[in-house]
């Protein structure tokens, strides 16, 4: 695997910031893989429903309506992302923007209702 051929490489240390990100990206991928799992698991018809409405959204994003559909609070997210609780903030406008609902229109509610 590329990872572990570059741990041995002869200048590690500057390989290093490499390798963390490599990893981080794995882990990330599985953290979604396994959450999908779980999640379908308790709700198995939202996700399908909501790419179906929405098609544009990307895993993140899918990740993002999970958490608010078990009306998580942005701190809440934010410890579960690893990230702070203003990016998830952003990303909630984000999401807002892509779903096309109104300033008026709540988003946790309306991932409620899916």
């Amino acid at each position: 695997m590329v990872k572990d051929e570059l741990s041995y490489a002869k200048y590690e240390n500057s390989l290093k910031t490499i390798i963390t990100t490599i990893s981080k990206s794995l882990r990330l991928n599985d953290d979604w893989e396994f959450f999908q799992e779980a999640f379908n698991n308790a709700d198995s018809e939202f996700l399908k429903k909501l790419k179906a409405l929405h098609p544009s959204l990307t895993p993140s994003d899918m990740k993002l309506c999970g958490y608010l559909r078990l009306n998580l609070s942005s701190k809440e997210m934010a410890n579960l992302l690893n990230i702070t609780p203003r990016s998830v903030e952003i990303k909630r406008y984000r999401l807002r923007k892509k779903l096309n609902l109104q300033h008026e229109d709540n988003l946790g509610n309306y991932i409620l209702t899916l």
